[in-house]
């Protein structure tokens, strides 16, 4: 342990949102305020590079057609597969999350932080509850998460519905969240949003781990 590391273990808070409610832009307020961030669509990247054990699971299982010509994942041709295919989707996430949840593991062991926020776009859907102490879930109508995701990826409105269908519903979430980041307005709303949830995880991480 290095000189002035406190022996204590962080409050972890789960990020979660449906697509194109805004959970990267919230996390980014939150890395402004020097809060550490994990974001496991960040670490399923890296765990997919070239070389990389994951990638060859992968490939091992769907074929090598699932790479573009420089042998790196083809993501958008993979996802289309996938999402076609829910057992496909099964074992695609049999391969990463296990070596995902390894690498959250391993980096929340190196914090030394009162509280971090872990991105977990299927916090609920992956059954991964228990990685975290609290559940923050990122809303707004599905009216907004489609414009904005069509908006953001290029795709049609049928393709973020379909991807929709496949994330547990908005009151699912809603019903499963501890606190609630209403992201609808400005930019300058959600911060003052994130701010006040700063202060209140702050006082959490100074409550016992119990009481958390």
């Amino acid at each position: 342990m290095s000189p002035g590391k406190q022996n204590h273990r962080p409050l972890v808070v789960g990020m979660t949102g449906g697509i194109g409610s805004g959970k990267s832009t919230a996390a980014r307020l939150f890395a402004e305020l020097a809060v550490p961030i994990i974001d496991t669509d960040l670490i399923a990247r890296e765990l997919v590079e070239p070389g990389q054990p994951a990638l060859a699971a992968i490939v091992l299982r769907f074929g090598s057609d699932i790479l573009d010509g420089h042998g790196r994942l083809d993501r958008a041709r993979l996802r289309a597969r996938v999402f076609g295919d829910p057992a496909e989707r099964r074992d695609l996430e049999s391969i990463l999350h296990p070596a995902i949840r390894r690498e959250v593991g391993a980096r929340l062991a190196q914090l030394d932080s009162a509280y971090c926020i872990v991105v977990i776009p299927l916090l609920l859907e992956s059954g991964q509850r228990d990685l975290v102490d609290r559940v923050l879930v990122v809303d707004c109508p599905v009216e907004v998460q489609i414009d904005r995701a069509t908006a953001r990826d290029g795709v049609t409105r049928a393709q973020v519905e379909a991807i929709l269908g496949a994330q547990v519903s908005r009151s699912e979430r809603l019903a499963a969240a501890d606190d609630v980041l209403s992201n609808e307005a400005s930019l300058d709303a959600l911060r003052v949003r994130v701010h006040a949830l700063h202060d209140r995880y702050l006082a959490l991480a100074r409550a016992p781990v119990g009481r958390r």
